[in-house]
Parts: structure tokens; C-alpha cells; sequence
């Protein structure tokens, strides 16, 4: 029987290696934004495709079913395949990697978020507070040793928003907003670098605590309406400075 112990640094070197399906997934899309292979055009066949990824025809095919699984590329068989226009047809996963490129993302996609979860966030902040008062006032006193910072913020932010979804009772709530982590997380630190926004969620987060004390959801989802209102507007303004 052999043993070994295995260097955990060598271990995480293997963690990290990419698979070729991976590395041609990523390629594609890259492909995509910078209009190589622009919206509603048809991908070379499958052939030229695998040799300009540099990859196998199996491996291609995997690629571009996790492509269609996102809504990257539309595949039928015995014909071309496309390039789905991905703002219109994408799914969570196209917004997790466009997080990725910021560059692609168009002027008003973080309003457009924002307003997103302006519709989500009083509905899941009332039934919290209606739910599980208790728990949401012992989550909400980490905020008195939270550092200001715009990652802690970030962090922090997403998790009082995920426990909220969890604390409501609505499990669709907290799989919408799993879609969103990725995204969210990369995005919110530019927010959270402007040091009026982190005040600004310090506010929040105090009032919404006073709401969990009441045992009160309708003040809550007053609270939260207009802060995710102000949220949006807020945001403007830094757009506009």
C-alpha cells in the first residue's frame, strides 16, 4: 500500500489547469463580443471551428453544448450554427460572463440591475421580517464591525440580500439571485468604492434592523422600495460626476 502527503501547493496548481472545453468556451465568446462571430451570424463548420480553437471535434462539440445551454449559440443539426442575439435570448449565464467583460456591457446595465432588484428586494425583506424577525436582527449586527471597504461592502451587501431571499421562505427567490452572485460580485465594488454609497447602505441596513425589532414587514418594504430606488438614482449621479 503506498502513502503519500500531498503538497497543497501542487494540489491547487492542479485545481487551476483549465480543460480544453473550458479554454475553446471562453474563446468563442471572446470571439462573439469582439464581432468575429457577430449576433445572428452562423459559425464556421465544425471542422474549421476545431482547428481554429486548436482543439478536438468532440471537444468542440462539448464546447458549444454548454455554449447553447447559456444561450450563446443556437445548434441544429445538419445546419449552421448560430450566434443568438445573447442580450435577448442569453440566460443568467451570459450575464456571469459578461461580468467578466466589462467592457461589453452597455452604458445602462447596472441601472437595468439595479432595477431588477428594486422588483425582487421589498417583496423578500417584508416576508423576512414577517418570517424570521430573530435571525435577520442577529445577521444584521455584523454591520457593526464591518470594515469600509468596498469588498467587505460588497461582500456584505450580497449576503444580507441572500440571507433576506433565504429568510423569506421563497426558494425562487434565492435561486434568481444565486444567478446574479458571480456578476454581482465582481460589479458591486465600483459601487461600493464611492464612500456616499457604503454610508449609504450603512443607512439601510440600521433602518432595516429597526424593522426586524418592530417585528414590522410593511416597514420594511416601504424601506426597502426606497432604497433601492435611491439606489438607482444614486447610481446616476456617480455616472454623471
Amino acid at each position: 500500500m503506498t502513502t503519500y502527503q500531498l503538497n497543497p501547493d501542487l494540489a491547487q496548481t492542479w485545481q487551476n489547469i483549465r480543460k480544453p472545453a473550458e479554454i475553446a468556451e471562453t474563446r468563442i465568446i471572446q470571439a462573439i463580443l469582439d464581432n468575429t462571430f457577430p449576433i445572428n451570424s452562423h459559425l464556421p463548420g465544425e471542422r474549421e471551428l476545431a482547428e481554429f480553437l486548436g482543439v478536438t471535434r468532440p471537444t468542440l462539440r462539448e464546447t458549444l453544448q454548454r455554449l447553447e445551454r447559456d444561450g450563446w449559440v443556437e445548434i441544429h443539426h445538419g445546419k449552421p450554427t448560430r450566434v443568438r442575439d445573447y442580450w435577448k435570448e442569453g440566460s443568467l449565464g451570459v450575464l456571469n460572463t459578461l461580468a467578466r467583460h466589462p467592457n461589453h456591457l452597455p452604458e445602462n446595465f447596472i441601472p437595468d440591475l439595479l432595477t431588477v432588484r428594486l422588483a425582487m428586494a421589498p417583496t423578500y425583506s417584508a416576508m423576512a421580517v414577517e418570517n424570521a424577525p430573530e435571525k435577520l436582527i442577529l445577521r444584521l449586527e455584523d454591520r457593526l464591525t464591518l470594515d469600509d471597504q468596498p469588498q467587505a461592502f460588497a461582500q456584505f451587501d450580497w449576503h444580507i440580500h441572500h440571507d433576506l431571499s433565504i429568510l423569506s421562505g421563497n426558494s425562487v427567490f434565492v435561486m434568481i439571485l444565486n444567478g446574479f452572485k458571480e456578476l454581482y460580485l465582481h460589479l458591486a465594488p465600483f459601487y461600493f468604492s464611492i464612500a456616499a454609497a457604503r454610508q449609504h447602505s450603512l443607512h439601510f441596513y440600521h433602518d432595516l434592523l429597526d424593522a426586524a425589532i418592530k417585528r414590522d414587514p410593511n416597514q420594511a418594504r416601504i424601506l426597502t422600495d426606497m432604497v433601492m430606488r435611491e439606489s438607482i438614482i444614486f447610481w446616476q449621479q456617480i455616472k454623471l460626476a
